[in-house]
């Protein structure tokens, strides 16, 4: 399988989220790209590749522009103020901000403050995402990376893994966080439309639920969202992934949560797994698009699933079994000692099985 990798992923290397109360160095760091390469290179998965340089306009298709312009001058503006520690935001347009007693909503979220701390609010859903002086290169880096994968499927790979980072499910049109900018499978789906595809589907297997990816294409009837994840009831990022979302207007039927309580193990996730591969059969889309996250690894500090690493060589085999062509874009992940072995038992378990 080709590996598409952009070494400027490492320009995102933030000092501060906010944990529990606490100010923490980020569990999204370089470090677990780089374990990843490594294992891809040692298991001798395929040949590697960087990514060329597509621009701004493939993000645009899904992005908002003001969004995109504020990611690209965030920094430069929050050091013009003498700060050269990370930028977080500083509060959030949250519901009846703007209501005055007994009057109508002022519609607060919708007035662009003109600071930069006041548009790092607006433009962000948690403190958990900093941005420092590398994360434009870093972000436009991990979207080429998935781009040159979409790409490579259109040129007649079968499989392709595009190892982002940063990640990119939690990203909404207009806003940012849980590690995330910008929606790089978003984009990647998106790309394939405009090059020809009729219908893609996106499999979200990431520990967390894809929210922004849900959102994006909650009312389009040529992308399929499924998302298997820990229950919004207890677990980031709370206010979406419910099973009852299941798309609005020409996207009706075709957005599918499958929410499970912590300690979840193999078994029950592959059950929901299994269901999810049959909407997808039933969906029969041109091409497969798998958010791959693997921080439902039984040891992933911020996860509470099981799975061991026995089960994703099988997760990578039933995903082959769906028979389109596949493009995996590195998602979530946090267990630093495991990740690199529990990707590419996935990548290479898909291998297997489609050369049986």
């Amino acid at each position: 399988m080709l590996t598409i990798f952009s070494p400027d992923h490492q320009f995102q290397d933030g000092n501060a989220e906010l944990v529990r109360g606490h100010l923490v160095k980020p569990y999204e760091r370089p470090q677990r790209a780089e374990l990843i390469i490594k294992q891809v290179r040692q298991s001798a998965l395929g040949q590697v590749e960087e990514p060329q340089d597509y621009g701004i306009a493939p993000i645009a298709k899904v992005h908002d522009p003001a969004f995109i312009d504020f990611l690209e001058q965030a920094w430069a503006r929050w050091s013009d103020l003498g700060r050269t520690h990370d930028a977080l935001p500083l509060c959030w347009p949250v519901r009846n901000l703007g209501q005055a007693p007994g009057q109508p909503p002022l519609q607060a979220p919708n007035r662009l403050p003109e600071s930069i701390d006041g548009q790092l609010s607006y433009f962000s859903f948690d403190a958990g995402t900093p941005i420092i002086e590398g994360t434009w290169r870093a972000i436009t880096a991990s979207v080429n990376t998935a781009i040159e994968g979409a790409e490579r499927l259109i040129k007649g790979e079968k499989a392709v893994f595009s190892l982002c980072r940063p990640p990119g499910h939690h990203a909404h049109r207009d806003f940012y966080g849980g590690y995330c900018f910008f929606n790089n499978a978003a984009i990647a789906a998106q790309y394939l439309l405009d090059r020809g595809c009729a219908r893609v589907s996106i499999l979200d297997v990431d520990y967390h639920h894809g929210n922004g990816t849900q959102a994006l294409f909650y009312e389009r009837g040529d992308v399929q969202f499924l998302s298997l994840h820990g229950d919004p009831k207890t677990e980031f990022p709370f206010f979406l992934g419910y099973g009852e979302e299941t798309g609005h207007g020409p996207g009706l039927g075709h957005n599918h949560n499958f929410p499970m309580p912590a300690g979840t193990g193999w078994a029950a996730w592959l059950a929901s797994l299994t269901q999810a591969l049959e909407r997808i059969a039933d969906y029969a889309p041109d091409a497969l698009i798998v958010s791959l996250g693997v921080d439902t690894y039984k040891d992933d500090p911020i996860s509470a699933f099981t799975l061991d690493h026995d089960d994703y060589p099988e997760l990578g085999a039933l995903i082959a079994g769906v028979g389109r062509p596949t493009l995996f874009v590195m998602a979530g992940g946090y267990a630093i000692d495991a990740i690199g072995v529990n990707t590419v038992n996935v990548l290479s378990g898909f291998d297997s099985a489609n050369a049986i």
